[in-house]
C-alpha cells in the first residue's frame, strides 16, 4: 500500500537554501518510490518583497540585512555550493552580483500551478537554475520568459501575464497567509497542511522525515 503525501514547498527563487531543499527533498522522494506519493504544490514566500527596480548589489544588501561582512559571506557561499553539489545543484562560483524582486516570477509560478501543475515543478527548477547557476536577473522579463519555455509553458500567455497584474492578488494572498501561519524562513515544507520541515535538509533527513509522517497516515 502507498501513503499519499500533500507537500506545499514555500520558497522564494531568491534562496539558495530553497535549490539545496528542493533537490534533496526530490531526492528523497525518488528514494521512497512505492512507499509515497508526493502532490507538491510551490508557495509564494518573498524574502525582499521591497526590493526595488533594479536591485540590490548582494554584498552590500547580505552586509545591511545580516551584519555579514566579505569574509562571512565568502565562506557561506563555499558551504552553499558543497550542499548543492551533494544534491547535484550547480551554484555559479562567482556568486551572484546583484539581488533582485522575485513577484514577477511567483506570479508565473501561481499561473503555471493552476492551469498545468505537472509542470510547474519543470519552471520553478528553471528559474533556480536562472538565477543561482546562471546570475541572471530574476526582474527581467526575458529571463523569466526563457524558464517559461524551458518548462515547455505557453510563452504568449506568460508573456500577457506579466504586462498585466494578473495573479497579483492571489499571489499577495498566498504569501499573507504563510506568513500568517508564523513562517519566517525559507524553505519551508509543509506535508498534509499540519507538518513542517524547515530548512534545506540533507536527503536522508527527508527521507526519514517523509517516512515517519507517511506511516502516521491513512493508507490508500
Amino acid at each position: 500500500m502507498i501513503h499519499a503525501l500533500k507537500i506545499d514547498f514555500v520558497s522564494d527563487i531568491s534562496c539558495p537554501w530553497c535549490a539545496i531543499g528542493l533537490a534533496s527533498l526530490e531526492q528523497a522522494l525518488d528514494r521512497l518510490q512505492g512507499e509515497v506519493t508526493a502532490e507538491l504544490h510551490f508557495q509564494p514566500f518573498e524574502l525582499n518583497s521591497q526590493m526595488p527596480a533594479g536591485g540590490q548589489d548582494i554584498g552590500e544588501h547580505l552586509a545591511q540585512k545580516y551584519g555579514s561582512t566579505p569574509e562571512q559571506q565568502a565562506q557561506i557561499r563555499d558551504t552553499i555550493r558543497q550542499r548543492g553539489a551533494e544534491v547535484g545543484f550547480s551554484f555559479n562560483p562567482a556568486g551572484r552580483g546583484r539581488i533582485y524582486n522575485t513577484f514577477d516570477a511567483h506570479r508565473l509560478l501561481h499561473w503555471a500551478g493552476l492551469e498545468t501543475p505537472t509542470q510547474q515543478p519543470a519552471l520553478k527548477k528553471a528559474l533556480l537554475v536562472a538565477c543561482h547557476t546562471q546570475g541572471q536577473s530574476m526582474e527581467s522579463h526575458e529571463v523569466l520568459l526563457a524558464a517559461v519555455a524551458l518548462a515547455g509553458l505557453d510563452v504568449a500567455h506568460a508573456r500577457a501575464i506579466l504586462a498585466s497584474d494578473e495573479f497579483a492578488p492571489e499571489v499577495r494572498q498566498r504569501e499573507a497567509f504563510y506568513t500568517s501561519q508564523g513562517i519566517q524562513s525559507v524553505p519551508a515544507i509543509i506535508i498534509n497542511d499540519q507538518h513542517l520541515i524547515s530548512g534545506g535538509q540533507p536527503v536522508t533527513v527527508f527521507e526519514q522525515a517523509l517516512r515517519q509522517i507517511a506511516a502516521s497516515q491513512p493508507r490508500e
